[in-house]
């Protein structure tokens, strides 16, 4: 079976190439808040669902809490795993299939890993094992886009520079999906070409698949300060939901 573009792409040193720029002291500074906006404490497990190298889920072990990560790449799991501990977990796993039903106390899925998969029936699968991850009252963090804003000001071309590889970016909108074509040239002076695809979810898409889950959404925030959402003006949307 061929593999999907996500299994190929974020199992690639290249794609952590690519994103490795992002600010660790933001991820820090929204990990605490976070900590306090949803009263997490020491013993109540927590998830990091599509957890890529752990970015967030060691961010939360270091601040005292109990954390496992799960994520499709091998890589990821395998770079992760060397700051494992007692209370830090991570394994290979599909974000589709329940990991540990009715464990966990938060469910968090983070910096757009949501809306991967090619028909609406698999989004809604994955929602459903969300929520059957947790424990009743358990509390479900969606980080996403927020797509009516990506597609007002869809950046149609890039070229972004990280130590000596280029990447050419190329963006558009296609069939309900955001398509995000990366070609550069490896190491090996070989072309490369990857394409992400993520779905093109609304709010209202959301709630939908909340509805389905027996999720109650209980709040939309803006961006990683936690302000407060705007359709217009925000960076991201992040759905606070909790289990029925």
């Amino acid at each position: 079976m061929e593999e999907l573009w996500f299994e190929k792409w974020f199992n690639s040193s290249y794609y952590h190439l690519l994103y490795g720029n992002r600010n660790e002291a933001e991820a820090a500074n929204f990990v605490e808040s976070l900590t306090r906006k949803l009263d997490f404490t020491a013993e109540a497990p927590i998830l990091d669902l599509a957890c890529g190298k752990g970015r967030y889920a060691i961010q939360l072990n270091k601040l005292g809490y109990w954390v496992e990560g799960i994520d499709l790449s091998p890589n990821s799991i395998a770079a992760a795993t060397q700051h494992a501990n007692d209370r830090l977990h991570f394994a290979v796993h599909d974000m589709r299939q329940v990991y540990k039903p009715n464990y966990f106390a938060f469910v968090l899925n983070l910096f757009t890993s949501f809306g991967y998969f090619e028909s609406d029936a698999e989004n809604q699968e994955a929602m459903n094992a969300f929520a059957q991850t947790l424990r009743p009252n358990g509390t479900l963090l969606i980080d996403f886009m927020n797509t009516p804003k990506v597609l007002a000001n869809l950046v149609v071309q890039e070229t972004k520079t990280v130590g000596n590889t280029t990447f050419q970016i190329e963006r558009r909108a296609e069939n309900g999906f955001i398509l995000k074509d990366i070609r550069f040239t490896d190491s090996n002076g070989q072309a490369q070409f990857f394409q992400e695809k993520v779905k093109i979810i609304l709010p209202s898409d959301f709630e939908r698949y909340f509805a389905a889950a027996g999720l109650k959404l209980k709040e939309v925030l803006g961006g990683y300060d936690l302000s407060a959402y705007d359709a217009n003006g925000s960076e991201r949307m992040i759905f606070i939901a909790q289990k029925i």
